[in-house]
């Protein structure tokens, strides 16, 4: 199947992205972010949870956790085109909050194609959040490993590297028995579940480590049957890693755009920095980098929805650009700023940790290379 033009971006995605802009400049901004997230600057301090609920719930209530929910379960269901479209805004209010988890599980449990699912996916649209817990100790999704153990109804072991745990109300866990790999779903509360958190430099997400200790599951919480997860989980990865990399190109948008902003006041020598070359050619190459990144988001995002045999190939090439320009980007936004860059005030430096966690999730661009690799070779 052929892609439609513009990435098959019709007047629906355009609206949702317009209003999420809107949304995030006038409720959001930088400085709101900065006193939720980096009030305290004292690095001995314990990890931190910080989110705004009452945004959080205002974002719920305009249905944007349900976009990616079929509309036969209640949900929008809108493209994954869209849905790119509104993490991008996301991404540049580096907006706290468990909503690439939840879509992320939800891309997972749609892929899953059962009642259990079904039944996961209803609390979503009743506005309930969720993050996958993989029982891989290396972080990997993907992979046939796991610390995880199911055994008689009872689930055991530790799920590494969860994000937005603390917001999270429902866990999709993946666990390993005699008969392969399945997917269950934990409410985050249950008795024997225990949520440890890590210590990140990214002050806009939550990370932790989970220790399932004798967690009994009914039979309606499996998701995907033992020996079934893989395959759904390989049906969701383009989605998954299109949406961190469209997160990704909207973080990289606003340090482009703050960072030319700061270059065009800033004097120095009787002339604004952005005169010299030395500052204007590493600000073009970073939103060439931007624009690369964004444009194989967005064909990754299409793919998806209308060439789903080359979402994969896509997808994995959108991360690994997105990793690379972030990482580019970063530094040279820092630097730009000058001496005043490297200080707790100043915004970048929340959009640089946010950038450094990004780049690991889900495989770094080392990883998505090999596994592309692997993948047009076979």
């Amino acid at each position: 199947m052929v892609q439609p033009r513009n990435f098959g971006f019709g007047e629906d995605e355009k609206a949702l992205k317009e209003v999420a802009h809107a949304f995030f400049r006038d409720k959001f901004p930088t400085d709101r972010l900065h006193r939720l997230v980096a009030s305290n600057w004292k690095q001995e301090q314990e990890s931190e949870c910080y989110w705004d609920r009452s945004l959080w719930q205002e974002i719920v209530e305009l249905g944007w956790l349900t976009i990616a929910v079929p509309e036969r379960l209640g949900g929008a269901g809108m493209s994954t085109v869209a849905v790119a479209g509104l993490i991008e805004e996301a991404g540049r209010a580096a907006l706290p909050s468990p909503l690439i988890s939840t879509l992320s599980a939800c891309y997972i449990l749609d892929a899953c194609a059962t009642e259990g699912a079904d039944l996961a996916l209803a609390l979503v649209v009743d506005g309930k959040t969720f993050s996958f817990a993989s029982g891989d100790r290396y972080g990997s999704w993907e992979n046939e490993t796991c610390d995880i153990s199911v055994s008689d109804g009872v689930l055991n072991g530790t799920a590494w590297f969860v994000q937005e745990a603390r917001k999270a109300d429902y866990f999709l866990v993946k666990a390993k028995s005699e008969l392969g790999l399945g997917l269950y779903v934990m409410p985050a509360n249950t008795p024997g579940v225990n949520i440890c958190a890590d210590k990140i430099i990214d002050l806009t997400r939550d990370q932790a480590h989970i220790v399932f200790d004798n967690v009994r599951y009914d039979d309606v919480q499996v998701v995907a049957a033992p020996g079934e997860a893989v395959a759904a989980l390989q049906s969701a990865t383009p989605a998954m890693l299109t949406i961190l990399s469209a997160d990704m190109c909207g973080a990289a948008e606003w340090q482009l755009q703050t960072t030319v902003e700061y270059a065009r006041s800033r004097v120095q020598f009787d002339r604004p920095i952005g005169f010299f070359q030395a500052v204007k050619h590493p600000l073009v190459d970073f939103m060439t980098e931007i624009d690369q990144s964004r444009a194989l988001t967005y064909n990754a995002a299409c793919a998806i929805d209308h060439e789903p045999e080359m979402a994969e190939q896509f997808a994995r090439m959108a991360k690994a650009a997105a990793t690379d320009a972030v990482g580019y980007g970063s530094r040279i936004s820092v630097q730009l700023h000058g001496g005043i860059g490297f200080t707790w005030e100043c915004f970048v430096h929340l959009y640089m940790k946010r950038q450094l966690h990004s780049q690991f999730i889900l495989g770094d661009a080392a990883y998505q290379r090999a596994k592309l690799g692997a993948l047009v070779l076979a």
